[in-house]
């Protein structure tokens, strides 16, 4: 018995074996079977995708062509383990233009991110779109789509980020988008959208940014808005919303900014937004509101910026606004405000930018303002101020534009102007008030000056009336001068064609006195103009009538006399600034045409070194043609007068356009970068397109001119010379300070790297708003770890909220402080520059607020760096 069980129990397990080796081997068939299956599927969505991505045209031949099969490792495409696409970031450069139809959407299963910012895609949005399930990040944004916003985006479920700003977008945005439920960022700004702001948006519970902001959208703010809960920015300014603000928005705790302004909003401002304690920006500018500001303003002590301005707001300023301390920028003005300023508002010393203009404010200045030492802009025109200036508003450190225009103000005007800290940075409006006393002589340190229509007395300065036009002293009558006809010019401007009498009077007056001098000066001219006139290395090329600008070397006499016609013979009134050795002015030519003038100072041009500086700058800017440096017309070389005819730049120098407040918000994040790309061009080519090289030597603010659209130009090039290849390059310092390289402290050996310091140094200026110097000085490993720099940037500006702007503008600065080494070598050439702005290296995922400046640092920023970071056919192309 024992033996059979024993017999049967072998059996039993030999058949067990067998059962299970088989099972085994019917699981390892299907298995694979299994695995054959999967791969072959992949394989086939690998060939699908790659089909459709070489039929999409996006990418050039030269790339598909060397690559077919291998489409994971083209240019913007991101791949799983599997092959897969999962990810399509085009590279800067690339342009689809009308290729987005030929995308076939449904060939990629596995998409999750779709980025063509920038790509200069036209056309509508295909509505295949929808096809991709898996999608997460869509940005379209900067490009020119137009047509509506196709019904099928809310198929896109698992969307997260939907970036569709700065398109040509029309039409009503549909109820559908409320199906993207997992959305956590909607930017819809800068299209043309219309009708109502969907009230589906509610439904939004995840949404932290939501912009729809510069388009067409009226009605009312939707209340779904206030289901929001996690939104930290919201955005929708410049529609034509109306309606009231609604009073549950207050609910919405965690918003960061709030910008509704350039709407039609009116009403009372809702007294639980005061409880926004988050806020640290906040813009009703520019529209219908009526209410008072309450004391609860006092809570929102996070704010930075805070702007009313272009309402219907009335009553006193709150004295709990003094509890604001963080406020950079403060912006009540063209309101209804009454009383006095609270003197609790000099405690706020953070201040960047204080304006209460344009309201009923009376009483004086508060005496505190010693402490604004941030304070750069400070408007508090058109009101009723009365009371004395505080010699303190003189003294600040910072300050660059001070309007007291349009007040009451009494007493004299403090000699503190002009000796401050920063003199000629600092522009001064005291016209249309009480003042009284003499002009004190350090006004003329200042960059502009306007002490018109108060009761001045006692000797002028002439030196002033050198520096700035006679219209900024009109209306002192009892103003004298050391020279009759300004006396003259100042009482004729004085004179208003309302007052027929009066102008008449002082036409008399004036005709009584110019008369016979220009009757003397026909007659003078007339004797002289019998007697030859030797002409002084001036040839006669070209013609004698017609544009005579259009020519080179032209004949002296006859571009002196028009010059003398256009200008009224250099008279002050035709002056527009000073150069580094002459005048400019403006010249109407008989043809329509305006041009500058540059002429060398009379005495200046008797001195060797200056006319070396008036010949070396008309034949520099004769061998040149660059968009983005200044245009010599021609110039004239005589003993009478020498001087260079260019293109008259509408807009001034950027070094002005920064220091004026309205200039500088028209100069937008995207052309001060246009701004910065252009001089960057310009040097490049001075470096490496001219034979000889050329070296500017004098990169600064100043020398950077703006036409009507704010453009460009390289201009002043006295300083210039030509780079000496096989030379030392020694040469006398040159240059204007807070630009000038450090190594010219100590060598006078030049190199082109002098210039890629000073661009580092404009490029800075450009994007803070005003000089580095302080910062820079200022600047260690442990601050650079602290300084954030959204806090750098200029404040007059919202920080900027596209993507690619933003990433343009971090690079900007990346580029600056690489040409900021002090060790000369380790600056990138302008070349370099150049190429780095046309094909950046990835952009950092950083988002810009959490940038600190450490991080746009690396150990060494050398020139070896910046090609390493280049891409490969680059660098390249950049050895050939």
């Amino acid at each position: 018995m024992v033996a059979h069980s024993y017999q049967f129990l072998a059996i039993h397990r030999a058949i067990t074996a067998a059962i299970i080796t088989a099972c085994s081997l019917v699981a390892v068939v299907k298995l694979s079977a299994a695995a054959n299956a999967e791969a072959a599927a992949a394989m086939a969505v690998k060939n699908l995708e790659s089909e459709a991505l070489l039929n999409s045209g996006w990418w050039p031949d030269t790339i598909t062509s060397r690559n077919i099969s291998g489409h994971c490792k083209w240019p913007g495409v991101v791949c799983n383990d599997a092959g897969s696409v999962t990810a399509i970031l085009l590279p800067a450069g690339y342009t689809i233009g009308d290729k987005l139809s030929n995308f076939s959407f449904s060939s990629f299963p596995n998409l999750f991110r779709l980025d063509l910012i920038g790509a200069g895609v036209t056309g509508i949005i295909p509505p295949e779109i929808g096809a991709l399930s898996k999608l997460t990040y869509l940005d379209l944004s900067s490009n020119q789509l137009t047509g509506e916003l196709p019904n099928t985006i809310s198929n896109l479920t698992k969307l997260a980020y939907l970036y569709i700003s700065q398109n040509n977008l029309c039409g009503v945005v549909s109820q559908n988008i409320g199906n993207l439920v997992n959305l956590v960022a909607l930017d819809l700004s800068d299209n043309n959208f219309s009708g109502s702001f969907p009230p589906a948006i509610g439904s939004m519970k995840k949404l932290e940014y939501l912009s729809g902001a510069r388009n067409q959208f009226d009605g009312s703010i939707p209340p779904e808005i206030v289901n929001l809960k996690s939104l930290n920015h919201l955005n929708l300014s410049f529609n034509s919303l109306t309606g009231r603000i609604p009073t549950n928005l207050g609910n919405l705790t965690s918003l960061v900014s709030l910008h509704l302004q350039v709407n039609q909003i009116n009403g009372l401002i809702p007294s639980p937004l005061f409880h926004l304690t988050n806020l640290t920006s906040l813009d009703l500018s520019s529209n219908q509101i009526g209410s008072s500001l309450l004391p609860d303003i006092g809570e929102m002590k996070c704010l930075t910026l805070l702007n009313f301005s272009n309402n219907q707001i009335h009553g006193t300023i709150p004295l709990e606004i003094g509890s604001l301390t963080l406020l950079e920028n403060l912006d009540l003005s063209s309101n209804q405000l009454t009383g006095e300023i609270p003197v609790q508002i000099g405690s706020l010393s953070m201040l960047s930018l204080l304006d209460l203009s344009n309201n009923r404010l009376a009483g004086s200045i508060p005496s505190n303002v010693g402490t604004w030492s941030k304070l750069k802009y400070l408007y508090l025109q058109k009101n009723s101020l009365s009371g004395s200036i505080n010699f303190k508003i003189a003294n600040l450190p910072s300050i660059i534009i001070i309007d007291l225009s349009s007040n009451q103000i009494t007493g004299k005007i403090p000699t503190e102007f002009g000796n401050g800290p920063y003199p000629n940075t600092m522009n001064l409006n005291l016209s249309h008030n009480n003042i009284s006393g003499v002009v004190p002589r350090s006004l003329k340190q200042l960059r502009d000056i306007d002490l018109s229509h108060n009761d001045l007395e006692g000797q002028f300065p002439d030196d002033l009336l050198l520096k700035f036009p006679p219209t900024r002293f009109v209306g002192n009558l009892h103003l004298g001068g050391n020279a009759s006809y300004f006396h003259i010019r100042l009482e004729s401007f004085s004179a208003t064609k309302g007052d027929g009498h009066q102008f008449k009077y002082y036409v008399l007056i004036s005709l009584s006195i110019l008369l016979p001098l220009f009757l003397i000066g026909v007659l003078l001219y007339v004797i002289f103009s019998r007697t030859k006139i030797r002409k002084e290395e001036v040839e006669l090329v070209g013609k004698k009538h017609g544009d005579i600008f259009r020519i080179w070397n032209y004949d002296g006499n006859m571009a002196y006399e028009d010059i003398i016609k256009a200008t009224k013979n250099f008279d002050v009134w035709y002056c527009i600034g000073r150069g580094s050795y002459g005048t400019v002015y403006r010249a109407r030519l008989s043809s329509g045409k305006v041009v500058a003038v540059k002429k060398l100072h009379d005495m200046e041009s008797e001195n060797p070194t200056y006319v070396k500086s008036f010949r070396n700058e008309a034949q520099m800017l004769s061998n040149i043609r660059h968009r983005n440096i200044v245009k010599l017309y021609g110039f004239c070389l005589h003993r009478r007068g020498m001087f260079l005819v260019y293109a008259y730049m509408k807009r001034g120098s950027l070094f002005g356009a920064l220091r004026n407040r309205n200039a500088a918000t028209q100069l937008d994040w995207i052309k001060r970068m246009n701004l910065i790309k252009g001089i960057a061009n310009a040097l490049s080519y001075l470096h490496h397109d001219c034979r000889p090289p050329m070296i500017h030597r004098d990169v600064s603010s100043k020398n950077i001119l703006l036409n009507s659209e704010l453009e460009a130009s390289l201009s002043d090039f006295g300083t210039a010379r030509l780079l000496e290849l096989d030379s030392s390059n020694q040469t006398i310092v040159a240059g204007t300070y807070g630009y000038i390289a450090p190594e010219l402290a100590y060598t006078m050996v030049v190199t082109e790297k002098v210039d890629v310091y000073s661009f580092g140094i404009v490029v800075l200026e450009t994007l803070f708003g005003k000089h580095p110097g302080e910062f820079l000085s200022s600047l260690s490993p442990e601050s650079a770890k602290q300084t954030k720099l959204k806090d750098l940037l200029d404040a007059r500006l919202f920080p900027p909220v596209n993507r690619l702007v933003a990433c343009d503008v971090v690079l900007a600065v990346t580029l600056a402080m690489a040409c900021l080494d002090p060790n000369p070598k380790s600056r990138p050439t302008m070349q370099q520059v150049v190429l780095q702005f046309i094909f950046p290296t990835r952009n950092s995922t950083i988002p810009l607020h959490a940038i600190t400046v450490d991080q746009l640092m690396p150990p060494r920023f050398s020139a070896q760096y910046v090609v390493r970071t280049l891409p490969v056919q680059i660098k390249e192309r950049a050895e050939k």
